[in-house]
């Protein structure tokens, strides 16, 4: 009786085994073709976008892609991503890119990130890994972001930092020098970037070191003049040392216009600390105004150039 149960078992273990092994076959493709290309044309016969591959396989619902391009054609700006490898759902219209993926628009801007889902219908990039973005003199990095393919409106989920480095005309050849000058700005996110209006909207745990100071708040929005505009050619460069004498330095090819910092916010220059419910800096007149139950702590007779609110 043991015996028997013993080759009963016997057998289940292989029949179970022989299963799992045909279950783990890979799935051949329908078709296997070189080159593969595919394209959409829009209003007058203008190409919209376009899809390459080196290699395809073709199943029923996805065409698996190796170094994938695609290229999508706007009225203003082109965009390019690339990637190792890719699927593309025939019947949803969406392109998953794995492995080395990037998005370089005609305007300057560049993504990288480990994987991203590309929805053509809605005009929508999607990602949860690390994404490095680069445009003009600013790098940011984050984890997880969604936003429109050219890049200009972009969500970037958490852990956030944005560099800020010295524009070109301000760089000097002291290496050391132009780390003073660069602006580092972190949050725990998400961080909204709207190029097209020239805003940044900072959130959660907002910190923004520079040369000469520290700040701090819950929410805090960066505007950016437009590029080209408002360059100072008058003989009266030289920039205050207040506290926001270094937060006029140059991003998205044009300077910061105004921050307004919102909720908890402390500013900290040396042994110098202010406490407000929020603080406005303007670079006109490089002044900050701080309101909502304002508090200044000085330690030192240092002309802080601060005006107070309500």
């Amino acid at each position: 009786m043991i015996l028997k149960t013993f080759f009963t078992f016997l057998t289940f273990l292989f029949l179970t085994c022989n299963i799992f092994a045909q279950d783990q076959t890979p799935q051949e493709s329908d078709q296997q073709i070189m080159d593969f290309s595919l394209a959409s044309f829009g209003e007058k016969g203008k190409k919209a976008w376009d899809l390459t591959g080196r290699s395809a396989d073709i199943f029923s619902d996805v065409v698996k892609l190796k170094d994938v391009i695609g290229n999508l054609y706007g009225k203003e700006e082109d965009i390019k991503l690339t990637a190792d490898k890719g699927d593309f759902n025939k019947a949803q219209g969406m392109i998953h890119l794995q492995d080395n993926v990037v998005i370089t628009t005609s305007s300057g801007s560049k993504l990288t990130t480990d994987s991203l889902d590309w929805d053509r219908k809605n005009k929508l990039v999607t990602t949860k890994d690390m994404v490095n973005i680069e445009r003009g003199n600013m790098v940011t990095t984050a984890s997880g972001a969604h936003g429109e393919p050219d890049l200009k409106k972009i969500s970037l989920e958490k852990d956030v930092t944005v560099n800020i480095n010295p524009a070109a005309e301000e760089k000097s050849q002291d290496q050391e020098m132009n780390v003073k000058k660069k602006i580092v700005i972190t949050c725990d996110g998400p961080l909204q970037i709207d190029y097209d209006k020239n805003i940044a909207t900072f959130n959660n745990n907002v910190n923004v070191d520079t040369q000469d100071a520290i700040i701090q708040s819950d929410i805090m929005d960066v505007y950016f003049g437009k590029a080209g505009a408002g360059k100072d050619t008058s003989s009266s460069k030289k920039v205050n040392s207040d506290v926001g004498s270094t937060l006029g330095g140059s991003a998205m090819g044009s300077k910061i216009d105004k921050i307004v910092a919102r909720g908890n916010v402390k500013i900290t220059r040396g042994e110098n600390v202010s406490y407000s419910d929020e603080a406005a800096y303007s670079a006109l007149d490089k002044k900050i105004i701080l309101s909502g139950k304002p508090k200044l702590i000085i330690y030192s007779g240092e002309d802080m150039n601060a005006s107070f609110g309500n």
